[in-house]
C-alpha cells in the first residue's frame, strides 16, 4: 500500500518536458504504415506517433531499489553478457504528460559496448533495455501499447548523431524494415539516493513482435519466424550454431519467435540457405524473386553501403535480423532487417576485406563467398539497380549539403542537454570513435576528409 501511495503521489506532480523542434529536419513521413486491427485493440499507429515523435526529447527517469541495482551488478559480475532483468519503476515525461509504468524490467544491453554500470561508487553510461510488461503482462505495462524500448548511449560517438542519422536515412530512402528511434533525455536513482542525469540517450524500437506487428500490412503477418542473426551467420548451409533465444546461451542464429517450434524453423531456415548456396543462374534469379523483395534488400544495401556499415551481413556476417512470414519449412518469403549503426559515417576499422569504409568499392563491400549479396548483384540487372540507389542518395538525401543541415539541427536540439552527471561524453565534437582505424573523417568540416564527399567519390558512375 505504501508503494502505491508513493505513486499515486508521483502522478498528481507536474513534470516538465522540454520540447524541441529538429529545427530544419523535415519529418519524412515515411514512417511504416500500421496494421490497427491487432487483436490486443492497439492502435499501433498512434502508439508509433506518440513514441516516436521526432519533434520533441522526452524524459524517461528509472528508480531502482538498491536491492534490485546490486543485484543487476552481481549479475554482470558473474556473467558480463547477462541478459536477466531487475525490476524498476519507470517514469515517461513528453509535453507535460507523464505516464507512470511500475515494476517494469530493466537489462543491460549490448556486445563489445557492456560494461559494469557502477564502478568504483562511479555511475557510468550503459546501453540499457527497457521492457515494460517483463513482470506485468497487462494494458498497463506498456508506453502507449509499445512493451519494450532500448536505450543507447552515444558509446565512442562524440557527433552523437551516427544511429539517428543512419536509421532516419532508411525511412527517408522508403525502407520500412528499419526501426524508429528518437533522442531521450535519461534519470536514475537507485535507492534513496539522488536522481542522477545520464544526458541525451537513443531510444530505439526494439525488435520482436510489437514491430512486426507494426509492420503486418508489409509483412503480411506477424507470426512467422523471427531470428536474431550474430557474427559468423554468413548463411552459408551448415555454418553457424542455430538455437531458440534462451537468455543464456549465444547462438548464430537466435530464434526470437515460436520457440517452442525450433525443429520447424530450423527446417526453414535450412530450406533457405541451402536454395540460396545451391541454386544458380535463372533458376537462382526465380527463385530469390518469389522469397525476398530484392529491389528492397537492395535499396537497405544502398544505404547500408553509403553509410559505411562495416559490421555488417556482407563484410563482417554480423548484425541483422532475417524475417520469415510463414511458419511452414518451404513456403514462405524472408526479410532481411537492418540493425545496429552506431559505428558508421567514418568510424571504421580493419576488418573482413575492408580497411577504409568510406572508399571501399561498394561493388566489392564485403567478402565474396558470401551469398545473399555476391549473387543477387552477378545480376546485371540487379547490380545496375543498385548502383542508381547509390547514385540517387548521394545525389539527394546523403548529399553532403543535404545531410550536414540535418546533422546540425540534432546537434542544436540536443546541445543544452548533453552535459551529464556520469562525466562522460559531455561534449558534442565532430570525430569517429578514438579506435577506428580512420580518425580522419569528419561530418561538417567541407574539406577532403569529409565523410559524404569521400563515399560519393567512391559510387561507380
Amino acid at each position: 500500500m505504501k508503494r502505491l501511495f508513493l505513486i499515486l503521489l508521483a502522478a498528481m506532480t507536474v513534470f516538465s518536458c522540454q520540447r524541441e523542434s529538429i529545427g530544419s529536419v523535415e519529418e519524412t513521413g515515411t514512417r511504416p504504415e500500421v496494421n490497427i486491427d491487432d487483436p490486443d485493440d492497439v492502435n499501433w499507429a498512434s502508439a508509433v506517433n506518440y513514441v516516436f515523435d521526432s519533434k520533441v526529447i522526452p524524459e524517461i527517469h528509472l528508480s531502482i531499489s538498491q536491492e534490485e541495482w546490486n543485484r543487476l551488478l552481481d549479475l554482470f559480475d558473474k556473467d558480463s553478457n547477462t541478459q536477466e532483468y531487475v525490476h524498476c519503476d519507470v517514469k515517461y515525461v513528453k509535453d507535460g504528460e507523464t505516464t507512470l509504468i511500475p515494476d517494469s524490467g530493466l537489462r543491460l544491453k549490448g556486445n563489445t559496448s557492456r560494461r559494469r554500470p557502477e564502478k568504483n561508487g562511479k555511475f557510468r553510461h550503459c546501453h540499457f533495455g527497457l521492457n515494460f510488461h517483463y513482470y506485468n503482462d497487462d494494458a498497463g505495462h506498456t508506453l502507449k501499447g509499445m512493451r519494450r524500448v532500448d536505450l543507447k548511449w552515444f558509446k565512442e560517438d562524440p557527433s552523437y548523431v551516427r544511429e539517428i542519422f543512419c536509421y532516419d536515412l532508411f525511412r527517408r530512402e522508403g525502407v520500412w524494415t528499419a526501426v524508429n528511434d528518437v533522442y531521450c533525455r535519461l534519470w536514475l536513482k537507485v535507492g534513496d539516493g539522488s536522481e542522477i542525469y545520464y544526458g541525451v540517450y537513443g531510444m530505439l524500437e526494439h525488435i520482436d513482435k510489437n514491430y512486426l506487428r507494426i509492420r503486418e500490412k508489409q509483412f503480411g503477418t506477424h507470426g512467422g519466424n523471427l531470428w536474431k542473426c550474430h557474427w559468423g551467420a554468413t548463411l552459408k548451409k551448415g555454418e553457424g550454431s542455430i538455437g531458440a533465444d534462451d537468455n543464456k546461451h549465444d547462438y548464430t542464429y537466435e530464434l526470437k519467435t515460436n520457440k517452442t517450434e525450433l525443429s520447424a524453423a530450423r527446417q526453414q531456415l535450412e530450406d533457405f540457405t541451402g536454395k540460396l548456396n545451391s541454386l544458380s543462374g535463372s533458376e537462382f534469379n526465380k527463385w530469390i524473386s518469389g522469397v525476398m523483395d530484392v529491389e528492397l534488400l537492395l535499396k537497405t544495401y544502398a544505404v547500408n553501403v553509403a553509410v559505411g556499415m562495416w559490421d555488417d551481413y556482407w563484410n563482417n556476417c554480423n548484425n541483422y535480423y532475417l524475417y520469415f512470414n510463414s511458419t511452414d519449412p518451404q513456403k514462405y518469403r524472408v526479410w532481411l532487417i537492418p540493425y545496429d549503426y552506431d559505428n558508421t559515417l567514418g568510424t571504421c576499422n580493419n576488418c573482413g576485406v575492408q580497411s577504409d569504409a568510406g572508399r571501399q568499392d561498394p561493388l566489392h563491400w564485403g567478402h565474396g563467398d558470401y551469398p545473399l549479396m555476391t549473387k543477387i548483384l552477378a545480376n546485371g540487372e540487379w547490380e545496375t539497380y543498385y548502383k542508381n540507389c547509390l547514385r540517387e542518395l548521394c545525389d539527394g538525401n546523403f548529399s553532403y549539403s543535404s545531410a550536414t543541415a540535418r546533422i546540425k539541427a540534432w546537434q542544436s536540439s540536443i546541445s543544452a542537454y548533453v552535459k551529464n552527471d556520469t562525466g562522460e561524453d559531455n561534449a558534442i565534437e565532430d570525430k569517429p570513435a578514438s579506435w577506428g582505424c580512420h580518425s580522419e573523417y569528419r561530418l561538417l568540416d567541407s574539406g577532403s576528409n569529409n565523410f559524404f564527399k569521400v563515399k560519393a567519390a567512391s559510387i561507380p558512375k
